[in-house]
Formats: C-alpha cells, structure tokens, sequence
C-alpha cells in the first residue's frame, strides 16, 4: 500500500465566513475566480506564494487554511 501525502484546504469555510464571493477573494488574491474554483474542489493545489496571498487575503494562518491528508492507494 502506498500513502501520499495532500495539501488540502478550508478555503470555501474562511470565504463565506468573511462573506467573499470566489470572484472577491481571487480580486484580493491576485488570481482567478475559475483558480479560487479549483482550490476549492481540489482539483489544483496552490503555489507557495498564492497561498500566502490567499492567507492575507482571508485574514488567517497557512495552517488554519491549509492541511495535510494521508490518502491510501
């Protein structure tokens, strides 16, 4: 059995928090809505640098945005 490590996130949770559209949060991030849409559902994973502008702009720790998953093969 092979395990791999995934960066997940909470970005949709800490969005409608602070009450953000995707398109809000991808103006303050310096991105894309269609990127923010993308993070969200997993299907990308964020450079170092973008998720630091993600963290700034929802106002919140890496480690409160972000986290790591064990995934089984």
């Amino acid at each position: 059995m092979n395990s791999h490590l995934q960066l997940k996130n909470r970005i949709k949770e800490l969005r409608k928090k602070k009450g953000y559209s995707q398109s809000k949060l991808a103006e303050l991030s310096g991105t894309t809505q269609n990127t923010i849409s993308s993070l969200e559902t997993g299907q990308y994973s964020p450079s170092a640098y973008l998720s630091g502008l993600i963290c700034i702009a929802l106002d919140c720790s890496w480690e409160e945005c972000f986290y790591y998953e064990l995934d089984g093969e």
